[in-house]
């Protein structure tokens, strides 16, 4: 099966921008690059075999020492039968090298050699290698962006025919749902009951508001202008069409929505229920309304009363590995606001990126904001996930201002959402690291070094000897330095500024907190120093709890509290075998630390538990459920991630937050799970729900290298999300009883399928300019000699064609099951006529 760059969809073209190199060739691509994964791979549970051939399409021969390659992979060595004299190695990160080693035989242009090669696991499209680009001695600085075609073997096509039907299996379960079963806006409200009549929002809208909701009555008014009704303010609620009055509801965020024949009224206990009250207007409308301006809106007479089931309600956007710009994250802020979700958690930093303007440090933006080929580090960071040797390339490549940031953190508060700003520590810090070496070595060549050391990240004299899981080993921060915490001082004061001046007054900071790995700090003399004048600290496992002590304490003077991920919640200790594990830090409990947890895989299932029942803060962020950046499913041609499992909307949807012992019925690797899997784990405690703060979904970047790529992996899953923060406690997640509980779950699952396919996604094709969510792939089955399909979501349309050519809008409806033939394809689409991906039998 062979896959050409020139024909894959969007999100699978693999080029990179090229630069001229004319000494060495007078051609824009001096190679040519091929690689087939091998049908051997097939026998392979953790490794894939490939083939990759490079043809030299130069005007000159190709000798050992006059050329090199790079590009990204998760992992690659060669394979033992390998003959041909190339030399790989890992740079760093993900970034590998290519050259030939003293034996190589030169390649005449024209002529091609093989490389044998064996990677981590190919499960998916986006494991190939990517990023490629050539450096030819001549000039080392410079890279040659090149392209590369892929080569797939027969094996994936039994996996995909395999996959459609169980698919299609699941599809099959769907209820048919009436139309009246339907709640009237989304997400699920506490109460609603429907009366009879319609109220019309007629040319001139007179709107009312007492004096503390009059911002949220003027979002009321831009809705009206945005659908071409002239809607005003009035001092007088006599005549008033729209009023929204002030209740003393205890409850924060709730708020009453009533609709009559002559008027709305909107019930609020504060701004934030007030505003969520437009936006249950916003989706009960129909979603053709938002198509452009409207002559004729009606609305159904209903009483609404509402409020949120969990207080923080987050989506976490991680553009630290690849960057989005400032107009996409308010795009994002729309969507969140409209399905009534309020924490944006803004993962600003990583090893491959950090984004944002300190005043007084340049080159945190300047040095680690930008990637691409160099040789020191300097000037800006290795290429990561395929950004190429171009620096600017637009994933790799950006950062906020300060005035940016301002905007958007004005942007979020006008709709009642809080921004936690992430600055990843101490791990997953390289951009930070490499950014103040450089302001180091340029002071240093001024003269001054002791200036230079100020902000210091990392011990000059550190010797120690470690990779991250990323694939890193120079990427943690060396919390021993005082200058390290001189540079969190610093960054955490800018936050500070910036908030107060956007009137979003800062509460926290997240300071990451993940994933440090073993190996770390062992050789540093700033840590050895460190250890001898401090006896708490008797080996490096110590300095966790040293580091974020420190941490919560400075923070506590500028009365913020700390955020992170679990681990800042946890100790390492040596049980009585030698071997090293992880418990539950008790010295942190009761300090209102807000932790992140997303480990629930193997015999971590109840860490956010046990976590929460020691007094922790705790954000329900299961990988399993909640990660976003998850393929939808194990198909090939899915792009995404899968080291956590598989996540696709039922995924969010079907959590249970207080007891998803019960939700979780396989493993991340699809294992189905005995039924007495978790006996034997800590069930959460009444003290322990009162610390369950929320729940959160986070969108990793590693595979997003646009905003198509962001919002197919966003939508529909973000709508699991929204309803299992708002929505009341549903009842089929405490039914007794696996038959009824699962009769019953069924049921909400087919309302809530029917709700986000024939009012939701026909409200995103609109909303905001429009949202490219997944349209899903068909189901497809084989049943005796006919080809049966389906499709989850309702509201979709199911295309097919005979000649093997790519369904359009043009091919043959499918209405029910046809002959099977050799040709056939099928693909689903929406209203407007975008199409999903394409299968085939």
């Amino acid at each position: 099966m062979k896959i050409s760059h020139l024909f894959l969809p969007a999100y699978f073209v693999l080029f990179l921008a090229c630069s001229n190199n004319e000494s060495i060739t007078d051609k824009s691509e001096p190679l040519i690059l091929k690689w087939k994964l091998l049908e051997s791979s097939s026998t392979h549970n953790t490794a894939s075999e490939s083939a990759f051939t490079i043809v030299n399409n130069s005007d000159h021969s190709l000798t050992k020492g006059n050329w090199k390659l790079y590009f990204n992979i998760g992992s690659l060595h060669a394979n033992d039968l390998d003959s041909s004299h190339i030399k790989i190695e890992q740079v760093n990160g993900d970034l590998f090298s290519m050259a030939p080693d003293s034996s190589f035989k030169e390649v005449d242009p024209g002529d091609s050699i093989l490389v044998q090669v064996v990677s981590r696991k190919i499960r998916n499209i986006t494991d190939f290698p990517n990023g490629f680009y050539v450096v030819f001695n001549q000039d080392s600085t410079k890279g040659i962006g090149l392209p590369i075609a892929l080569d797939t073997p027969q094996y994936i096509k039994k996996q995909e025919i395999a996959l459609n039907a169980k698919i299609y299996d699941q599809n099959s379960k769907i209820l048919a749902v009436d139309g009246m079963a339907i709640p009237p806006i989304f997400p699920t409200p506490k109460n609603y009951s429907l009366a009879t009549g319609s109220f019309k929002l007629d040319k001139e809208v007179k709107i009312y508001a007492d004096s503390s909701l009059l911002k949220e009555a003027n979002h009321f008014i831009e809705l009206c202008n945005q659908l071409n009704c002239k809607a005003i303010l009035t001092n007088h609620q006599q005549g008033a069409t729209v009023r929204f009055e002030r209740r003393g509801y205890t409850t924060p965020e709730t708020y009453e929505l009533v609709i009559t024949p002559v008027d709305i009224k909107i019930y609020a206990g504060d701004p934030a229920g007030a505003f969520y009250a437009i936006q249950s207007v916003k989706t009960l409308m129909k979603p053709d309304y938002y198509k452009g301006s409207q002559t004729n809106i009606t609305l159904p007479c209903l009483r609404i009363q509402d409020q949120p089931r969990f207080e923080h309600r987050a989506f976490q956007l991680d553009v630290g590995r690849n960057f989005q710009p400032k107009e996409q994250i308010f795009k994002l802020l729309d969507l969140m606001a409209l399905y009534k979700l309020n924490v944006f958690h803004f993962h600003l930093v990583e090893d491959e990126g950090w984004r944002l303007e300190i005043p007084g440090l340049p080159e945190l933006t300047e040095v680690g904001a930008f990637r691409g080929h160099t040789v020191k580090e300097l000037d800006h960071l290795l290429p990561s996930y395929g950004s190429g040797p171009d620096k600017a390339n637009k994933a790799g490549g950006g950062y906020y201002s300060r005035k940016d940031y301002i905007e958007i953190l004005r942007y979020a508060k006008s709709r009642h959402i809080r921004v936690i700003p992430e600055i990843e520590t101490p791990g997953h810090a390289r951009a930070a690291i490499k950014a103040m070496n450089a302001r180091y070595q340029r002071l240093k060549a001024q003269g001054k070094e002791n200036e230079g050391r100020q902000y210091l990240l990392h011990d000059l004299a550190d010797q120690s000897d470690y990779r991250s899981v990323q694939g890193f080993n120079d990427n943690v921060m060396n919390v021993a330095l005082p200058s390290t915490y001189t540079f969190l001082e610093k960054v955490s004061d800018e936050l500070i500024n910036m908030h107060k001046e956007a009137e979003m007054p800062l509460q926290t900071i997240h300071f990451g907190g993940d994933e440090v790995p073993a190996g770390v700090w062992e050789k540093s003399p700033a840590v050895q120093e460190l250890m001898t004048n401090n006896p708490t600290i008797k080996s490096v496992d110590d300095l966790w709890y040293y580091y974020f002590d420190k941490l919560q304490k400075f923070l506590s003077a500028k009365k913020l509290y700390l955020s992170a991920w679990e681990e800042a919640g946890l100790r390492k200790v040596t049980d009585k075998k030698g071997n090293k594990k992880m418990i539950v830090e008790q010295r942190f409990a009761k300090s209102n630390f807000h932790l992140d947890v997303w480990n629930n895989l193997g015999g971590n299932e109840d860490l956010a538990y046990k976590l929460a029942n020691a007094g922790y803060q705790v954000i329900l962020t299961n990988v399993t459920n909640m990660y976003l950046d998850l393929a939808y499913n194990p198909s090939f041609f899915e792009i995404g991630q899968y080291w956590g499992g598989y996540v696709d909307i039922e995924k969010p949807f079907r959590f249970i937050p207080f007891n998803y012992y019960k939700n979780q019925v396989e493993d991340e690797k699809g294992n189905i799970l005995p039924a007495n899997h978790f006996v034997k784990k800590e069930q959460l405690t009444e003290f322990g729900k009162e610390h369950i703060v929320g729940i959160q979904a986070p969108l990793w970047s590693e595979k997003i290298i646009n905003k198509d790529r962001l919002e197919y992996l966003l939508l529909p899953k973000l709508l699991g999300l929204a309803e299992r923060a708002w929505a009341p406690d549903p009842s089929w997640a405490n039914e007794v009883g696996s038959k009824g509980a699962e009769a019953s779950y069924l049921q909400a699952w087919s309302v809530f399928l029917n709700t986000v396919g024939k009012r939701e996604l026909p409200r995103l094709d609109f909303y905001n300019g429009g949202f490219l969510y997944r349209i899903p792939t068909p189901g497809l089955k084989k049943i005796e000699n006919t080809v049966h399909a389906n499709i989850q979501l309702p509201g979709l349309t199911i295309r097919y064609t005979t000649d093997g050519s790519e369904p359009n809008m043009k091919s043959n409806l499918y209405s029910s099951p046809i002959s099977f033939q050799s040709g056939l394809k099928f693909r689903a689409f929406n209203s407007l006529g975008r199409g999903g991906r394409t299968v085939s039998m």
